[in-house]
């Protein structure tokens, strides 16, 4: 039976929009009321070697999965490494105004041609020194007298394709895959409004968790958990009354409002509890108070608005109080979630851990807008060790808290997987719609019926 909108928890994300000063970009206020069935998902995609094999040939091989930043290849000869699975790829900039991604292995006798992100004027393998240019043309052959029956002309780096979105770098495997714009679906029209382009990476973080990729991911597909794992927020933020959209194949967002309790508090806390609570990071001397007949949300908005001006050097004056404060997170297929706003400027993404799969790697962007002078620094990933805490991480010292909370949870849903003898997971109609939308999508690609 599905769970219809208008029956959910109140306000919802509409009506808290309704009741801002300042209107939000259009897109916030589409809604999406789709059902997608009740069935169980079967527990053996996140334990099995042979469902992950399935998945590198079927989906990683397949689909357009992001890189990187534009910014992390500024330079000619910037590169870094990606990485899924058993497969390696470089993405270079081989030219001022061009992008490409070689297979990460030397032709003659399949040396990987480079270990790490750099600079570099070419590719030389470190075994013989077969040497490959930026444009990935055969170079130079030591000893070429010995290798008659090679064509330099033949010998070009094989490559993968390559499309740049939002400032986002992204590859495809597959030569003969879906075209990278129907790919995106309505992300571009939805992210019109946001000029995610024009932001920079000021912090990244990355850290192998002992949990499927996909385990991990679906903590971050749906809102459900926050009241339990994250108890702080409740007092200031939506949790059953996010709102929830899918859209086509690949699209999926989730939008919480920021700066009004959680439905399951609503009526026990004051305007002043809402702002202590969303203050809490905030030294004493510069949080607020709300006045008698007033609302935390647009006093909060006008605040971080301010703070967050003076901190990244742009102005923000006309930005909505929906970008300052909610969460606006969307999701490409399969493990991309780019956010819309300023208070979380956030982009996530999830890969398998080499060929494990009992282990994820996740990765936090940080996205600042670049400011009005155009000084700012790209930073590099910083590698967490496993378990470490995130708030040990530069950009996260605030934040990383709800992270930790989150990891605290992974491992033992991957420990229960195994330890179940219940053969499927029970998702929520409305709550975990995005999750059994991926599954769906999933499905598709490895054609199971």
């Amino acid at each position: 039976m599905n769970t219809p909108v208008n029956d959910l928890p109140k306000p919802s994300y509409q009506d808290v929009l309704a009741t801002d000063e300042r209107r939000a970009p259009e897109v916030l206020y589409d809604r999406t009321e789709e059902f997608l069935g009740s069935e169980d998902i079967s527990i053996d995609r996140y334990l099995s070697a042979e469902w992950h094999e399935l998945e590198v040939e079927r989906v990683w091989k397949k689909v357009w999965q992001m890189v990187c930043r534009v910014e992390d290849l500024r330079e000619v000869g910037d590169h870094v490494l990606y990485e899924i699975a058993d497969q390696s790829l470089i993405i270079v900039r081989d030219t001022p105004d061009t992008i490409r991604a070689f297979h990460n292995a030397c032709l003659h006798r399949g040396t990987t041609l480079r270990e790490s992100a750099g600079q570099v004027p070419s590719f030389r393998c470190p075994f013989h020194g077969f040497t490959w240019s930026l444009g990935g043309e055969l170079v130079h052959v030591p000893a070429s007298w010995d290798f008659p029956h090679l064509d330099p002309a033949e010998y070009c780096l094989p490559e993968a394709r390559v499309g740049v979105w939002g400032g986002f770098v992204f590859v495809n495997l597959d030569p003969d895959g879906e075209a990278f714009e129907s790919y995106l679906e309505v992300l571009d029209h939805h992210f019109a409004a946001f000029s995610i382009e024009n932001r920079y990476k000021a912090y990244h973080v990355s850290q192998v968790i002992d949990a499927n990729w996909k385990t991990v991911m679906e903590a971050f597909l749906e809102g459900y958990h926050v009241g339990t794992t994250h108890p702080q927020t409740l007092n200031f933020a939506g949790d059953f009354n996010i709102q929830y959209d899918v859209y086509g194949r690949h699209v999926s967002r989730l939008l919480q409002a920021i700066g009004v309790p959680s439905p399951v508090v609503a009526g026990e806390v004051s305007e002043n509890d809402i702002a202590d609570a969303a203050q809490s990071a905030t030294r004493p001397e510069h949080r607020f108070t709300v006045p008698e007949g007033g609302r935390a949300r647009p006093l909060l908005a006008d605040r971080f608005r301010a703070g967050l001006t003076r901190m990244h050097r742009t102005d923000l004056s006309m930005v909505s109080d929906a970008e300052i404060l909610d969460s606006i997170q969307y999701f490409l297929f399969p493990n991309f979630h780019p956010w819309a706003g300023h208070g979380t400027p956030l982009a996530y993404r999830f890969r398998p851990y080499r060929n494990d799969p009992d282990r994820a790697i996740m990765e936090v962007m940080l996205l600042y807008p670049i400011p009005d002078d155009g000084n700012y620094e790209v930073c590099e990933m910083l590698e967490l060790e496993p378990g470490a805490s995130w708030t040990t991480a530069p950009g996260f010292e605030n934040i990383g808290v709800i992270f930790d909370q989150d990891m605290d949870n992974l491992p033992r849903v991957q420990k229960g997987l195994h330890a179940t003898r219940k053969p499927g997971v029970t998702l929520a109609n409305y709550q975990e719609i995005r999750i059994r939308h991926f599954h769906h999508t999933l499905d598709d690609y490895l054609a199971i019926e």
